[in-house]
C-alpha cells in the first residue's frame, strides 16, 4: 500500500502542471489558425490583384492616346472609354473571384472631392465584407489622352480589423515601363514590397539631395497650396517634379527612383495601393499635418525616412496643410 501511495505522489510531482509544461490553449490555437488563414487570404488577393492589373494594362497599352469622352470636375479631370472598360475588367474579375468583397472604383463615383469622400465613407460604412477593393483604373488620364506613357493602374485592398480599416494589399501596374513591358509593383501588409517579384526599398537621401514630386491641383483651392509647396520645397530639395500620376509617383518613391511625394488633396483610389507600397518598402506616409495616414485621409506626404520630417516642416511653414479657402 505504501508503495502505491508513493507512486501516486511521484506521478503528481512529475505531472505537466507541476513541471509548468504549457499545453497550448484552444483560443491560442484558434488565434494562430486565424492568422494563418488571413495571411493565406492576403496572398491570394495579392496574386489576383497582380493578374487583374496586368489584364487591364494590356488594354491600356493598346489604347494610348484615346479620345476624351467628357470632362468631370474640371477641365483637367478627364474620362475616356478606356477608363470605364478597365474598371469593368477589374470589377468583373473581383466579383467573380471574391463575390463577398466590397468594391469602390473611381468611374462609378460622381466627380469632385466631396463626392469621392462621401463615396468612400459610404463604402466603408456599408460594406459587410472583411475586404474593400479601392481602384483607379487609369491614374494619369490626362497623360493617357495626350499620348504620354506615364500612367498607372492602382488597386488597393483594405481590410476591416478590430482597430478599423487598414491597408492590406496594394498593386500598381505601369503599362509603359522602361522595361518595354508592364512593371508590377506589389505589397501585402507585413510582407514587404516588390517590383516584378524582386524586393524594393525607399532611398536614404536627405531633403537636400531629394527628388521630390507633387501634383497639379485641379481646382484653385488645391492649386494654390501646391504652388506654395513647390516654391518652399524647391528652395531646399535637389529638384521638384510633376509626373501626372499619383500611383506612379508613389510606386517610384517605394523603389527609390523618387525621394518623396506630397499632395494637398487626393482621392482614396489614387493613394491606397501606393501608400502600402511605400510603407512596406520602409518609407513613411503621413498627412500634411504629420498625422498617420488613414484610409479616409485626403492629404499626403510619402517619403523615405531621412527626408520626411524636414519636408513636412517645410510644407507646414509654407501653410501647405490641405485645400485653401477660396
Amino acid at each position: 500500500m505504501a508503495t502505491f501511495v508513493l507512486l501516486l505522489e511521484l506521478t503528481a510531482l512529475i505531472s505537466p502542471h507541476r513541471l509548468h509544461v504549457r499545453t497550448p490553449r484552444t483560443p491560442h490555437r484558434c488565434a494562430t489558425a486565424r492568422a494563418v488563414a488571413v495571411a493565406d487570404s492576403l496572398l491570394e488577393i495579392q496574386r489576383e490583384a497582380e493578374a487583374i492589373g496586368l489584364a487591364g494594362a494590356e488594354l491600356v497599352a493598346a489604347k494610348l492616346g484615346a479620345d476624351v469622352m467628357k470632362t468631370k470636375a474640371s477641365r483637367g479631370d478627364l474620362l475616356t472609354e478606356v477608363d470605364v472598360a478597365v474598371q469593368e475588367i477589374i470589377e468583373q474579375r473581383v466579383r467573380a473571384k471574391f463575390p463577398d468583397h466590397g468594391f469602390l472604383g473611381e468611374e462609378t463615383v460622381a466627380a469632385g472631392p466631396k463626392a469621392s469622400a462621401d463615396a468612400l465613407r459610404a463604402a466603408l460604412d456599408a460594406s459587410e465584407s472583411e475586404y474593400l477593393w479601392i481602384v483607379d483604373p487609369i491614374d494619369g488620364t490626362t497623360n493617357f489622352v495626350q499620348g504620354l506613357p506615364l500612367v498607372g493602374i492602382s488597386i488597393g485592398v483594405a481590410r476591416r480589423t478590430a482597430a478599423g480599416w487598414e491597408l492590406a494589399v496594394g498593386c500598381i501596374v505601369d503599362p509603359f515601363s522602361k522595361l518595354g513591358r508592364p512593371e508590377v509593383f506589389s505589397a501585402v501588409a507585413g510582407g514587404g514590397a516588390t517590383a516584378d517579384g524582386a524586393p524594393i526599398s525607399v532611398g536614404d537621401e536627405t531633403l537636400a539631395d531629394a527628388v521630390v514630386c507633387t501634383g497639379f491641383g485641379p481646382s484653385e483651392a488645391s492649386l494654390r497650396p501646391m504652388v506654395r509647396g513647390i516654391s518652399a520645397v524647391g528652395a531646399k530639395a535637389r529638384t521638384v517634379r510633376m509626373l501626372g500620376s499619383a500611383a506612379i509617383m508613389l510606386a517610384w518613391v517605394a523603389c527609390g527612383r523618387l525621394s518623396a511625394y506630397f499632395e494637398a488633396d487626393l482621392n482614396a483610389w489614387d493613394m491606397a495601393a501606393g501608400v502600402l507600397l511605400v510603407r512596406e518598402a520602409g518609407g513613411v506616409v503621413t498627412g500634411l499635418d504629420g498625422a498617420r495616414w488613414e484610409v479616409a485621409t485626403r492629404t499626403l506626404i510619402a517619403s523615405n525616412a531621412p527626408a520626411h520630417a524636414e519636408l513636412q516642416a517645410t510644407l507646414a511653414d509654407a501653410k501647405v496643410t490641405g485645400l485653401d479657402d477660396v
